[in-house]
């Protein structure tokens, strides 16, 4: 099913063009149109999915071997030496486009391209209460 004012909708029945790399019967890859590096590729399943949480588990498990071809190949046209694979999932996590997509963005040493800075817990017992709210969610969840 598509949504008809979703752009990767548009995209996946042909309305909007796109430099396509793969295509299969559930997952079509593309370049980014707004690349941070060149050969950055868009994964994305056909059938429109809102995000991760919307992601039926099968079209999933498509979706992680499209990436794995797709990220080898952009890896090897370009000579990278690395791969980011990146995805967001709402508007607080820079969710822009509303139709589930992974980012492959290939990296070589020194591109100037910098991972978001981390930094430690407080202490452990800080941690130690993240850890415990997240499996109690993980609970409420099964």
């Amino acid at each position: 099913m598509h949504t008809a004012d979703c752009i990767f909708c548009k995209i996946v029945t042909g309305e909007i063009p796109c430099a396509k790399l793969y295509e299969d019967g559930q997952v079509l890859a593309f370049l980014d149109i707004a690349p941070v590096a060149p050969g950055h590729a868009l994964v994305i399943p056909k059938l429109h999915c809102a995000d991760l949480f919307d992601l039926p588990d099968a079209l999933g498990a498509a979706l992680l071997a499209a990436q794995k071809l797709v990220g080898r190949a952009v890896m090897t046209a370009l000579g990278a030496t690395g791969l980011n694979v990146q995805q967001n999932n709402g508007v607080s996590a820079g969710q822009v486009v509303f139709h589930a997509h992974v980012h492959l963005i290939p990296r070589r040493d020194g591109d100037g391209l910098a991972l978001w800075p981390g930094a430690p817990y407080a202490d452990a017992a800080a941690m130690a209460a993240v850890a415990e709210s997240v499996r109690c969610a993980l609970s409420a969840l099964k």
